[in-house]
C-alpha cells in the first residue's frame, strides 16, 4: 500500500467519509462499513480489550500481571520482610463469640429435639474456647507493629476472623500491615483494619502464595480450616524441598495442632524424615511466638529488629 492509497478513515469527529467516495447511498453504506469496522472488539487495543484478556490464551499474561502488580506495591511501599499470620476467617472475636453461644444455648432449649440446633450448640461452645486465639493474633500484630523496623510488617490473607486479629493488633499501634485478598465463588472482603493502599486482590492462588512466602520472615499459623492448613502445608513442602529458604513456622495452640495432624505418626512411619519435624514448632501465646521468632533469625545471623533495639 503506498502513500497515495485511498483510506477509509473519519472525515471529523461524529462523521465517516472516503476520500473518494460520491455524496449519496455510497457514502451512507462506507460510513456504515467504517463503524462496524471500528466498533469491532478485534480493533480494540489489546490492553483495553477486557474480553480478550479473559482467553486462554491470555492466561500467561494474567499470572504475570497478578504478580507484578502485588510486587510493585510491596517495593514502593519498602516492605522488605514480613510475618505472616493465618488463621480461620471463622475464628470469633470472644465476646461475638459468647454473643452467638448464648443465642445457640436459647435456641436449642427452645427446640430440645432438634439435631440442628444441638449441633450448633456445641459448634459455639468450641468457637467461645477457640476465641482466646483472637487475643492472640491481635496481640502478636501489635507485637511485630511495636518492633520499629519500617520494613518489615504483618501480612495475612486480609480477610476476616484470625487475618483481621492479626491486622487488627497492627492498626492498633498505628503500624503497617498488609493483605492479599483473592476473588472466591463467595466474595471474600477486605477487613477494616488493612493499611490503604497495601491490600491486593489475586485472581491465582499460585500468585497469591509466591507472595506470601517470597518476603516471610516468618510464618505463624492459628487454628484454623483447609484455607489455613493449605498455606501451611505448602510453605513447610517448599522448605523442606529447599524451593523455599528456612524460616520460623509456628503453630499458636498445641492441643489444637496435635488434633489437627500428627507429625510424631509421620515421622514414626517414615512419611517425613525426622529432620522435617522440625521445620516447626508451637507456642500458646504471642509474646512466646515473637520471642522466639526473634531468637531464631539473631542465631540465624539475620536479625529483624536492630541491635540497640530490645
Amino acid at each position: 500500500m503506498n502513500s497515495n492509497d485511498d483510506r477509509l478513515v473519519p472525515a471529523s469527529p461524529g462523521q465517516m467519509a472516503h476520500p473518494g467516495a460520491k455524496p449519496g447511498e455510497e457514502e451512507g453504506w462506507i460510513n456504515e462499513r467504517l463503524r462496524a469496522i471500528m466498533q469491532s472488539p478485534s480493533y480494540s487495543e489489546a490492553d483495553r480489550d477486557a474480553d480478550f484478556l479473559q482467553e486462554d490464551e491470555a492466561r500467561g499474561v494474567r499470572l504475570q500481571l497478578d504478580y507484578m502488580k502485588a510486587e510493585h506495591v510491596l517495593r514502593a511501599h519498602g516492605i522488605d520482610k514480613t510475618i505472616v499470620i493465618f488463621g480461620s476467617t471463622r475464628l470469633r472475636e470472644p465476646a461475638a463469640a459468647r454473643r452467638e453461644l448464648a443465642q445457640a444455648q436459647c435456641d436449642a432449649a427452645a427446640h430440645r429435639g432438634n439435631a440442628v440446633l444441638r449441633r450448633a450448640l456445641r459448634v459455639a461452645e468450641h468457637r467461645v474456647a477457640l476465641s482466646r486465639y483472637y487475643d492472640v493474633g491481635r496481640e502478636l500484630g501489635r507485637l511485630v507493629g511495636l518492633c520499629g523496623n519500617p520494613r518489615l510488617a504483618v501480612l495475612t490473607g486480609g480477610g476476616p476472623g484470625g487475618m483481621e486479629a492479626a491486622n487488627r493488633g497492627a492498626f492498633d499501634v498505628g503500624a503497617t500491615s498488609i493483605g492479599l485478598n483473592i476473588t472466591l465463588p463467595r466474595e471474600q472482603h477486605p477487613n477494616p483494619y488493612l493499611t490503604p493502599g497495601l491490600c491486593m486482590q489475586f485472581h491465582y492462588f499460585a500468585m497469591r502464595k509466591l507472595h506470601f512466602i517470597k518476603r516471610a520472615a516468618a510464618l505463624v499459623a492459628l487454628p484454623g480450616g483447609f484455607g489455613t492448613l493449605d498455606e501451611l502445608f505448602c510453605a513447610l513442602t517448599l522448605i523442606q524441598t529447599h524451593k523455599a529458604a528456612r524460616i520460623p513456622v509456628v503453630l499458636i495452640g498445641e492441643a489444637y495442632w496435635r488434633r489437627i495432624f500428627d507429625a510424631d505418626y509421620l515421622t514414626e512411619v517414615g512419611s517425613i524424615d525426622e529432620k522435617d519435624r522440625e521445620l516447626f514448632w508451637y507456642a500458646e501465646s504471642a509474646g512466646q511466638a515473637w520471642t522466639d521468632i526473634l531468637a531464631w533469625h539473631r542465631q540465624n545471623g539475620s536479625p529483624l529488629l536492630d541491635p540497640h533495639e530490645p
